[in-house]
């Protein structure tokens, strides 16, 4: 059953699951579903567009699905999607999409630390931390496993890999590839995230093949091509080598963070 103030204010052609929390002073707007098991504490805002998952947690202050601010935006029908088991901190903000992506998505099991902002069309991953006071541009995409210290900044369309750490208040125009550390100003590539890696179960051999990779893309003195051909010719094919193969080879266009 769920637990609803007499103070919160529920558009009646929303649809709210069941065994749901909602505090004083929410407000859920219209063309809004809300899965179960979820709480809203006081004064949490979820607005047009927004689709939410099961067994998340909103802090006071937290503004779902808002319009992009973009203003190319012309009031199109999009979308704000978060899974399931989030923690949305207070003053998070998640706009909703534009006609590029037409939603802006949150996977599951996240941490969006107090104050942070997730812009339109960005996908956010699972089991992605977001520290406080980080704001992501349009079109960015974190994937699975990266945390993202207080106070960083991300250039629309930037791609952070998976299992990387980013450290406080860095800024980045560039992508910035997986397993690693990527600090300082200009943003740079500090090494393998090696305690992460090791937390999260790598066995050392897997750990040693990463870094053998990124030796040949940073210090070997090769050109980018080159030292994709030497992996390719001299390392196992493992799926987290095929990985960054394919993160480099993304990143061409954009570029990525080196050191």
């Amino acid at each position: 059953m769920s637990k609803i103030s007499p103070l919160a204010y529920i558009d009646p052609a929303a649809k709210i699951g069941e065994n749901v929390e909602i505090g004083p002073f929410c407000y859920i707007d219209k063309n809004v579903e809300i899965g179960d098991n979820n709480v809203l504490m006081n004064s949490v805002t979820i607005l047009y567009g927004a689709r939410i998952g099961q067994g998340n947690i909103f802090f006071p202050g937290a503004v779902i699905s808002a319009i992009p601010q973009d203003l190319k935006f012309r009031g199109e029908e999009t979308l704000a999607i978060i899974g399931d088991n989030n923690k949305i901190r207070e003053n998070v903000t998640i706009n909703r999409g534009t006609a590029a992506k037409g939603q802006t998505v949150v996977g599951s099991g996240c941490l969006l630390m107090e104050g942070c902002h997730v812009a339109h069309d960005a996908i956010v991953g699972n089991d992605v931390i977001i520290g406080n006071s980080t704001k992501l541009a349009g079109e960015i995409i974190i994937d699975d496993h990266a945390i993202l210290s207080a106070g960083v900044l991300l250039h629309q369309f930037c791609r952070i890999g998976s299992y990387t750490m980013v450290g406080g208040g860095t800024r980045s125009s560039q992508n910035v590839v997986p397993y690693s550390i990527c600090a300082r100003d200009p943003a740079a590539y500090c090494g393998l995230n090696i305690v992460g890696l090791r937390r999260r179960g790598f066995e050392r051999e897997v750990i040693n093949t990463i870094h053998e990779a990124y030796r040949l893309i940073f210090n070997a003195g090769l050109g980018l091509q080159e030292a994709i051909d030497t992996i390719k010719a001299e390392l196992p094919e493992t799926p987290e080598i095929k990985y960054i193969l394919e993160f480099i080879e993304y990143s061409k266009k954009r570029g990525f963070c080196k050191t």
